[in-house]
């Protein structure tokens, strides 16, 4: 059995997903042992304590720099024995060390069809913001292994999600979230904890 942390920033609606899959069974070969929020008082703390998960806050505005804050983050993680580790809405930057700690271990969905609108300075609203300025008709979501590059890691799942008139960020980000974003990264942290990957 895989033991699982998810990173988040915010409300948590990706950690809500995998949550609810892992209630559903779908995941047999892992479980959620931890949640790490990047700043105190965020809704995703309170999803974790409703499901009975731990939770334990690291966040980067409290260290020095990215080598204090990577040690912070990584001896939480080891002093829970984390096997896999899902990025989900988190939006500190992983630095070597914690990359290097956990090989192909670790997952992190992106609200774009990666080539497309990733890379520094992609996320949240903006990538649906790129989507719409450049006028394109098919976005969706990607779950990718983390490297060094961002948003670089191997592609594991990708689903297409259609974009529609009169569609604002907002609108669009939630289609992805419902249609892409919540299928695919439950589905992609159980091929990872079956050694599928």
């Amino acid at each position: 059995m895989k033991r699982v942390a998810v990173l988040v920033s915010g409300g948590g609606t990706n950690l809500q997903a995998l949550l609810e899959s892992e209630a559903r069974g779908e995941n047999p070969n892992g479980k959620i042992v931890l949640v790490v929020a990047s700043k105190p008082g965020v809704y995703a703390l309170e999803r974790a304590a409703n499901f009975g998960v731990e939770s334990a806050v690291v966040a980067r505005k409290e260290y020095a720099d990215s080598e204090a804050f990577d040690s912070a983050l990584l001896d939480t993680l080891q002093s829970h024995q984390i096997d896999v580790v899902v990025l989900a809405g988190f939006l500190s930057v992983l630095g070597p060390r914690v990359i290097e700690a956990y090989p192909n271990r670790i997952l992190n969905v992106h609200p774009s069809l990666i080539p497309s609108f990733c890379g520094p300075g992609f996320y949240g609203l903006r990538v649906h913001e790129a989507a719409l300025a450049r006028g394109v008709k098919v976005t969706g979501a990607t779950v990718h292994l983390v490297n060094e590059e961002c948003d670089g890691g191997p592609i594991l799942l990708q689903k297409a999600v259609a974009v529609q008139p009169g569609d604002t960020p907002e609108v669009l980000q939630k289609r992805v979230m419902v249609e892409a974003e919540w299928k695919l990264l439950p589905q992609a942290l159980a091929m990872v904890c079956n050694d599928e990957v």
